[in-house]
């Protein structure tokens, strides 16, 4: 296990590395909640357009629980883990680039579990309609995900995790979103 923490460790100081005081605002802005309300406007007309209103008052229900059990698991797992996040390993102190810290614990990321539930909910909702959506949703999952390791508050294990878990819940919850819609379509 010890190994495995190190390699994620020398991973994080790579990736962490890579970037500038030039870039440091882009990447706040990328992991901040608010820019990303346009999108998030962008998928709800996507989704009024494909689904009867009385569909997608459902689906924002799911949508809703999703990303409350997908974020309130990621609080679960930080404080009953305990993983120190990088900003906050001494032993990473003077080798890394510390642009923001949150709290101290950080396994498993809440923004990759949740950024990754959105993809994967709307993946397969809305496929059939735009075949090209799931390829942006996950590059946009994926530089949110890595904002995270650039900020300093994440190592890469952390953002596997909860991408994973993120995808679970979306596929999770999407299911039951369809079968909801299926079931009202057949009444």
């Amino acid at each position: 296990m010890n190994e495995i923490i190190q390699e994620d460790k020398d991973a994080f100081l790579f990736l962490n590395n890579l970037g500038s005081e030039a870039f440091d605002r882009f990447w706040i802005m990328v992991s901040g909640t608010w820019i990303w309300v346009p999108l998030y406007i962008i998928f709800l007309y996507l989704l009024y357009k494909n689904y009867k209103l009385r569909n997608l008052v459902f689906i924002l229900i799911f949508i809703a629980i999703g990303v409350t059990v997908s974020d309130q698991l990621a609080g679960i797992f930080k404080s009953g883990i305990g993983r120190l996040r990088p900003c906050h390993d001494p032993s990473l102190n003077h080798l890394m680039r510390i642009v923001q810290c949150g709290g101290q614990f950080g396994f498993y990321s809440s923004h990759a579990s949740n950024t990754f539930f959105i993809a994967t909910f709307m993946s397969m909702l809305l496929f059939r309609k735009y075949r090209f959506l799931p390829y942006v949703l996950y590059f946009w999952a994926l530089v949110v995900s890595y904002s995270r390791i650039y900020l300093g508050v994440h190592f890469p294990m952390d953002i596997l995790m909860g991408a994973g878990m993120g995808f679970f819940l979306g596929g999770f919850f999407s299911t039951l979103a369809l079968k909801v819609i299926k079931k009202g379509s057949n009444s």
